[in-house]
């Protein structure tokens, strides 16, 4: 039995090591229900932390000693809210948090200055933050499959947004400042209420080569409609062009026009 003990703290002390040199924790599927202490107390030496698929509640306050912390993923668990002191996790630049209850997100996500992703998909977020427009490092935004009825207007001084995925929501218009956002290349809003989108979007938004509306109000007329839609149209065609080029497999429908005829 003594062997059997020495053996196991020798193993917890192997894999202690070991995270503390590679700076990498992962512990997926691990039947977690609270964060293990021995991972918050490696402190500073914490690059990434990886408790996917496990039955955590909470994420506790002390997750703020991680301060050196640049990939953080939670994806499906249990958690419902987020810690207020977040904001103190400077060195984040992903955080994915897929597939749990959280219901809303502190002000305080907005000091997360150097955050690049976050995707926090299928939980049940009725808003956002207006302290979003903060993250100007953001290049992706996923908060599809939430009860997200707007987007708010900070979100246009997301200068870095490259990607923004709101689908599954139930979103009715767009705010106009999404027209700042000049390196934005697709915007997916599948499945939502909107009716109409910002009339400059296309002709301001000059990197946006991919439009996804299917499922919404919104008809093919009005979108060919709007000014800066053949500019849009070319751009989009030479991104599909460049994809056969490349020989990327192109779905069984072929070329998607992105609204619903």
């Amino acid at each position: 039995m003594g062997c059997c003990q020495s053996r196991g703290a020798d193993s917890k002390a192997n894999r202690i090591a070991r995270w503390r040199s590679t700076g990498i924790v992962a512990l997926r599927d691990a039947k977690l229900k609270t964060f293990p202490d021995e991972v918050l107390d490696l402190d500073r030496s914490v690059r990434t932390l990886d408790l996917t698929h496990n039955k955590l509640v909470e994420i506790p306050m002390d997750i703020s000693k991680l301060v050196n912390m640049q990939r953080l993923i939670l994806a499906t668990n249990l958690i419902d809210r987020l810690p207020i002191n977040l904001g103190k996790l400077q060195a984040l630049k992903v955080m994915i948090l897929d597939g749990n209850q959280i219901t809303s997100l502190p002000d305080e996500l907005g000091q997360l200055v150097r955050l690049e992703k976050l995707s926090i998909s299928g939980n049940m977020l009725m808003s956002l933050p207006e302290t979003i427009g903060s993250l100007r490092n953001l290049s992706l935004l996923d908060v599809s499959n939430n009860k997200l009825k707007y987007l708010p207007e900070s979100v246009g001084s997301c200068f870095s947004l490259e990607e923004l995925q709101a689908n599954d929501n139930l979103i009715e218009e767009l705010p106009a400042s999404v027209c700042n956002l000049v390196h934005l290349k697709s915007l997916c809003l599948n499945n939502n209420k909107v009716s109409q989108i910002p009339p400059n979007l296309l002709k301001d938004c000059k990197a946006l080569q991919n439009i996804s509306l299917h499922d919404n109000p919104i008809s093919m007329d009005q979108f060919q409609q709007m000014e800066g839609f053949n500019e849009f149209e070319a751009r989009r065609k030479k991104k599909f062009d460049k994809q056969i080029d490349s020989n990327v497999m192109i779905g069984s429908k072929g070329f998607d026009e992105g609204v619903d005829l």
